[in-house]
């Protein structure tokens, strides 16, 4: 049930956070997909970080990247029904659940991000290339898989914090 207290629209003020990840995303991809040429590699941090273009057909990690296309629909679909789940749950969230707000505005406008891509590219343009000694690499990333990331880890806070509080009130 919505929180009354939370007024009309609730928490979609946040959105505009969304909308912000979402540009960033976007803008930073068009930049590096026009500055380097596939798998060239600018080093930034010698042995630890490096510009680099790559395109992702899969989800996180490549996971499914070999598979006949089907693969770019499902995480399509499964991006557009997590995306509605989120803005949902933004709307009914109370005026006092900021950190939760921010957590969900970034795992949306990251989504998004790589939603859009998906669809209009076939694929999602990666460009930020973490690695050690050019020995052991962490797959490419872009900044819409950030603020997934930043923001997943922020719902896990939420929820630790959360049980905390209820285990407070319980003793």
């Amino acid at each position: 049930m919505p929180n009354p207290a939370a007024g009309r629209f609730g928490r979609l003020a946040w959105l505009w956070l969304s909308l912000v990840v979402l540009v960033l995303d976007q803008v930073t991809k068009v930049y590096f997909e026009g500055k380097l040429s596939l798998y060239q590699q600018i080093v930034v941090i010698p042995d630890y970080f490096s510009w680099t273009l790559a395109y992702n057909t899969g989800a996180a990690f490549s996971f499914l990247a070999e598979s006949s296309g089907w693969q770019r629909w499902l995480f399509a679909l499964i991006a557009v029904v997590v995306s509605a789940v989120l803005v949902v749950w933004l709307k009914r969230l109370g005026r006092s659940e900021t950190w939760l707000a921010v957590a969900l505005s970034l795992v949306l406008g990251g989504a998004l991000g790589n939603l859009y891509d998906r669809i209009v590219l076939g694929h999602v343009v990666d460009f930020i290339l973490v690695h050690w000694q050019n020995r052991y690499y962490f797959p490419a990333f872009n900044l819409a898989d950030s603020a997934i990331t930043v923001g997943a880890v922020m719902l896990a806070l939420d929820m630790f914090k959360s049980k905390k509080s209820e285990e407070a009130v319980h003793d």
